[in-house]
């Protein structure tokens, strides 16, 4: 074959080539209208500031290396998962609700919203000892912000949005961490097997009702590895501070029935689109292979001792770690912001490319 030709050839089809990865890569992640999360303090913005609770991450050094070191709520020293999501996905705005923040401009009604509380859980009673805003009323005060997108944008509009929103539900650590672990109220009602079938009860339900309110596009988070919590570990570990295996053992058998339960409940669910996602691999990466990810320290959070620190514990006053990046756990309960973005990579490569089919808004 001539050189020339040879030349040619070459040239297109290494245009092909790079045309096709590009479709493939632009078809792979969807176009989310919006970002709209329930659940616990992994997913809280800031909505625990208005209301009478001691968990709160409004205060320093919660927020130490956000945007202008501000303490906004968010438990951990920066972003986390849904603001990096929402930064990816290029959505213009994530925050807490409008009807928690007045000076909200009508356009910012169509940002992202996060609806999580930090200490709630599936089961009422989780949120009842904590006094902070329950899944059950996360609900309502979703309610509240489809009244107000359709006050400003009017039905169609409402419904477009909702239908397109990537929606993100992320609870259940408290209930077990508050309920039948450390304070033992379920398990006098309950086995492991049974209280875990009681959540996953709840969960269907809470889906259920955000496929009502016209959601169409649901992550579903499974636990993390909760042994393996800096404060679980200073509980029933102390000086050997080695994870509590028969509590990631829990977390694994939670999570396979939730990543089971899940096509059956999209399968009931016209037109939905529900996924599991798996929390408790990459963040076990994370503390099984640090060095892998340039951490150093996986067993004590950067605020205090890192050992029981969190919330009103961990305060202006406290001992910070110098290099938050190298620790995977800011407080002995939240991962860091660099943690998050580990995580995050999980759900742009694994997760959110499955939502790559989905109808025109």
């Amino acid at each position: 074959m001539a050189p020339k030709v040879f030349s040619l050839l070459f040239f297109i089809f290494l245009f092909l080539a790079l045309f096709l990865f590009n479709t493939i890569k632009t078809q792979s992640m969807p176009k989310f209208t919006s970002i709209l999360v329930f659940g616990d303090s992994t997913v809280d913005t800031g909505n625990n500031n208005y209301i009478f609770t001691l968990f709160k991450g409004n205060h320093i050094p919660y927020g130490k290396d956000y945007f202008n070191h501000v303490s906004t709520g968010r438990f951990s020293n920066g972003k986390i998962v849904p603001d990096i999501l929402a930064n990816l996905l290029k959505l213009k705005k994530y925050g807490v609700p409008p009807y928690l923040n007045p000076n909200l401009l009508e356009n910012d009604y169509r940002s992202g919203v996060s609806f999580g509380s930090a200490g709630s859980g599936y089961d009422d009673l989780t949120s009842l000892i904590s006094g902070v805003i329950s899944m059950r009323k996360q609900l309502e005060h979703f309610k509240e912000y489809l009244k107000k997108l359709n006050d400003f944008f009017g039905e169609k509009e409402k419904k477009r949005i909702v239908k397109g929103a990537l929606v993100m539900v992320s609870s259940g650590s408290n209930d077990f961490i508050f309920n039948f672990y450390d304070v033992p109220t379920r398990r006098v009602e309950f086995s492991l097997e049974e209280y875990q079938d009681f959540l996953l009860d709840k969960m269907q339900c809470f889906v259920k009702e955000l496929y009502e309110l016209g959601c169409r596009n649901i992550i579903v988070n499974g636990l993390p590895p909760i042994g393996c919590l800096p404060i679980q570990m200073t509980a029933k570990s102390p000086l050997h501070r080695t994870c509590i295996e028969k509590e990631n053992s829990d977390s694994q058998s939670y999570n396979k029935k939730l990543e089971e339960l899940l096509p059956h409940l999209q399968a009931q669910l016209r037109g939905s689109k529900i996924f599991y996602s798996d929390i408790y691999t990459p963040l076990s990466h994370l503390i099984n292979n640090p060095h892998e990810y340039g951490f150093e320290e996986t067993k004590r959070g950067c605020c205090g001792s890192g050992l029981l620190e969190t919330g009103p514990l961990c305060t202006k006053k406290s001992h910070v770690c110098s290099h938050t990046s190298q620790y995977v756990f800011f407080d002995s309960i939240h991962p860091t912001e660099s943690a998050y973005y580990h995580i995050s990579e999980y759900f742009m490569k694994e997760l959110l490319p499955k939502f790559s089919i989905i109808d025109n808004f």
